[in-house]
């Protein structure tokens, strides 16, 4: 088959658009989160959303730190954690998926249920405060 070679390049490219596609921007983020809530973050709602016991008995701190520049420690099975702060790690809020599904799956951890658009705004936008 002459065109396998065109095709597989064809596929590649196709799929490193999609790839292109996932990746973005803390600012870019937060930038959707509020639009989605209709309001601007607060990055002092976010500070305290991010401190405060949710009703599972954890905070967001309970693994990432009060100020989550450092290294953190998942609170029940001891695993490091990355820093949070993007300024920390440039991987951070890069990639839209990741972040939903961590967003998702920390708020769950924490407040019983998943957070609002305007939660994501509010804990992003402290976190990009942190420098």
């Amino acid at each position: 088959m002459k065109n396998k070679p065109l095709l597989l390049l064809a596929a590649a490219a196709l799929a490193a658009a999609a790839g292109a596609q996932a990746a973005t921007t803390p600012a870019e983020l937060l930038a959707g989160y509020s639009a989605a809530a209709k309001a601007s973050a607060d990055a002092a709602r976010g500070q305290k959303l991010f401190t405060t016991q949710g009703t599972k008995e954890w905070s967001c701190s309970s693994c990432h730190g009060a100020t989550p520049t450092g290294m953190g420690k998942h609170a029940s099975t001891g695993k490091a954690i990355q820093p949070l702060a993007p300024a920390f790690n440039a991987e951070r809020f890069s990639d839209t998926a990741k972040t939903e599904k961590w967003f998702r799956r920390n708020c769950n951890d924490v407040l019983g249920r998943e957070c609002t658009p305007g939660e994501k705004a509010d804990v992003l936008a402290w976190l990009m405060t942190l420098k």
